[in-house]
């Protein structure tokens, strides 16, 4: 058998075989500190796809770089088919400093395809696209609820595009929501290239959520087996299938004050179903929030004071409660029960 060919990124070549860690570099910040994007590529003696892994494109959502580091720790290179490119940190200004923004206030999920002589947010879109996305078949983009709020383990996929749609029933996230593609997004121009991305949404921002590290390291493997660049061993297929949500809506404080919440992620509930109360701070007034159609709670706030209009409750709509809370409670009793997430045991 021929040997593979290196795998070539930023300026660098990782052997067929072996694993490295790439720093590309970005820019020099005021006190001329140089910053670099890292990635960690680990290359497989056998051909096949090369995926890619991201997190922290906003700087506060910390719960996919654990997810990064759990995957890099399970993999060993002499079973691995293909190339997987782990970035556990895409934006490093905004991971360092606790914030989603990069410090010219952009979002760079908004500022794609970015442009190498652009703004901060540009050229760093600019670099990722080119170096990480435009060399990947796949990609599974993690991230979490902003601060102060929480999501449901969640896979979110484009309308339309059955590639995304089987990987999405194979990752076993208990719902799988349909969601368009936005102007400057990493999805929106991954599809420009014609690549395909998963976005899995989970936890709190600037918070660990075990349920939510491991649902992700579980989804990104079983991806990995499916595509046949992992073997099978200890990686378990989920006990039930994953919920398809057509369609989501935030549900908001109707006024300012204190919230007493009565419904927590995963919980399903019938329209007409008081989900909190906004009460004024002498409790003189209260405020019913009601579940306008049958969902599941797949994103809350977690802070109890609210302004007017404050976003508290992302409730999906679904057509079986019954399905939805058997993928909820499944899901918690096999990640509490599977031995993938035993770190001293290594795939």
């Amino acid at each position: 058998m021929p040997k593979r060919a290196a795998f070539e990124i930023g300026g660098q070549s990782v052997t067929a075989g072996t694993r490295q860690t790439v720093h590309l570099p970005v820019s020099v910040l005021s006190d001329h500190t140089p910053v670099s994007m890292s990635a960690h590529v680990i290359h497989g003696k056998v051909s096949g796809p090369t995926v890619f892994v991201s997190a922290g494109i906003h700087g506060d959502e910390v719960i996919g770089v654990e997810i990064v580091r759990r995957i890099l720790n399970t993999i060993k290179v002499g079973s691995l088919r293909g190339t997987l490119i782990a970035v556990p940190i895409v934006n490093t200004y905004g991971f360092i400093n606790h914030s989603r923004y990069l410090p010219d206030r952009r979002d760079l999920n908004r500022s794609f395809p970015g442009s190498e002589g652009g703004s901060l947010a540009s050229r760093l879109a600019h670099l990722f696209l080119n170096e990480i996305v435009a060399r990947s078949d796949l990609g599974i983009d993690l991230h979490s609820a902003a601060v102060h709020r929480t999501n449901l383990p969640q896979i979110r996929i484009s309308p339309d595009n059955p590639v995304t749609a089987e990987l999405a029933e194979v990752f076993g996230a208990p719902v799988i929501l349909k969601s368009p593609l936005r102007e400057g997004s990493l999805r929106g121009e991954a599809k420009e290239l014609g690549k395909d991305v998963l976005l899995y949404e989970a936890g709190e921002g600037l918070r660990f959520d075990e349920m939510s590290a491991r649902a992700g390291v579980a989804g990104i493997m079983r991806v990995l087996r499916h595509l046949k660049m992992v073997p099978a061993r200890g990686i378990s297929k989920p006990k039930s299938s994953p919920h398809y949500c057509q369609s989501s809506k935030w549900l908001r404080a109707p006024v300012g004050g204190l919230l007493r919440t009565f419904k927590a992620d995963g919980d399903v509930v019938k329209p007409g179903e008081v989900m909190a109360i906004v009460s004024d701070p002498f409790g003189e007034s209260e405020m019913e929030i009601v579940s306008p159609f049958r969902g599941i709670v797949i994103g809350r706030a977690v802070m109890p004071i609210v302004n007017e209009g404050d976003a508290v409750f992302h409730l999906a709509k679904v057509k079986s409660m019954q399905g939805v809370e058997d993928a909820v409670e499944d899901l918690q009793t096999q990640l509490s029960e599977d031995p993938l997430f035993d770190e001293d045991e290594i795939i």
